[in-house]
């Protein structure tokens, strides 16, 4: 599929927003502002991010994708299982025991996205509205089992399905549509609808954004399920809402969007480092700009072509780029010539 630099310039502004929010989150607490501007993230960074991913799935079921898939999501989930469990240790963070079926804090996406190509094998079979209807109503029916949490990533694989199935469905020509101008003028207003409503709403809790715990652990045994679908249907909203307004020209950041798995891998080396040291403070407008250069930096550092060439033995398991940057800088043998 030839890359589109709306999609791409998506993806970066997304997991941008996925460190930010990692940022923020520990001042949520004692901040109503970082507080509403939390919720507001996550109700659709996540499912825009795996929305993509989706987008992206549509060579799955190729010859030896299943191969190709293994090495490329649970070769890393492995490796970086060891390395942050032995990062945390270094640390002094608490939890830094744990099994590989439970995975270490954002860890969880690559199990479920593994799991989310698989998931396609049977769901790719079926008529597109009736495969996302079925996918929406078992992410309803997985909250009122207590038992599925953490392990495996199995509450979130199913609670975050839906969004990388109609991810899979959808075309590049109909996902483009959401720049049409009447979409746009339309997006302000549940963007601004949606804020205002967590604001009403302060208590409402990020676990029903997060997707890991079920309805009775929230307090909600019996309709849970309802609130869920709501959840679901302000995700969509704002998903499309938040894509409508991403440019559609290509910039200096269309190419980090192609980069995206190395900052989510990598991110969490600085942002656990941050949480444990305690180093931030929100007392004020200044403080919110500075975290978002901060956050901003993080991104680029970790989506440099540095960055890239030293990690991509740890994260894709090949070394193209580090042969590359070894063959230019090596010096090259200077001929001599003798005149007969």
């Amino acid at each position: 599929m030839q890359r589109e630099a709306f999609i791409d310039n998506a993806k970066f502004f997304l997991i941008f927003l996925v460190v930010f929010g990692h940022v923020i989150q520990p001042m949520t607490a004692n901040s109503e502002t970082i507080g509403v501007i939390y919720h507001w993230i996550y109700f659709f960074h996540m499912p825009a991010f795996i929305f993509l991913g989706g987008f992206f799935a549509k060579g799955s079921g190729n010859k030896g994708y299943l191969a190709k898939l293994f090495k490329k999501l649970i070769y890393p989930y492995l490796l970086f299982q060891l390395i942050y469990t032995g990062y945390y240790f270094l640390i002094g963070m608490d939890g830094w025991q744990t099994t590989v079926f439970k995975p270490h804090w954002a860890l969880w996406f690559l199990l479920s996205l593994f799991c989310w190509h698989l998931l396609l094998i049977v769901f790719k079979k079926m008529p597109p509205l009736f495969s996302v209807v079925i996918a929406i109503e078992i992410g309803i029916i997985i909250g009122y089992i207590s038992g599925i949490g953490h392990t495996f990533s199995l509450s979130r694989t199913f609670v975050f399905f839906p969004f990388f199935l109609m991810g899979y469905w959808i075309s590049k020509e109909q996902l483009l549509k959401v720049k049409a101008k009447s979409v746009k003028v339309t997006a302000i207003f549940v963007m601004a609808i949606v804020a205002a409503g967590i604001i009403v709403a302060p208590t409402f809790s990020t676990s029903w954004l997060l997707g890991s715990e079920s309805y009775a652990s929230m307090g909600y045994p019996e309709i849970g399920g309802f609130i869920r679908l709501g959840v679901y249907l302000v995700a969509i909203l704002m998903a499309v809402s938040i894509m409508a307004w991403v440019p559609t020209k290509e910039s200096f950041v269309t190419k980090l969007g192609q980069r995206t798995l190395y900052v989510y891998l990598l991110h969490g080396i600085f942002i656990q480092f941050f949480r444990q040291a305690d180093l931030f403070r929100v007392n004020n407008l200044l403080d919110l700009i500075g975290l978002i250069v901060i956050s901003f930096a993080v991104v680029l550092l970790l989506s440099s072509k540095p960055t890239l060439t030293y990690t991509q033995p740890l994260i894709e398991g090949k070394f193209s780029l580090l042969k590359n940057q070894f063959s230019q800088n090596k010096p090259r043998r200077r001929e001599v010539q003798i005149d007969k």
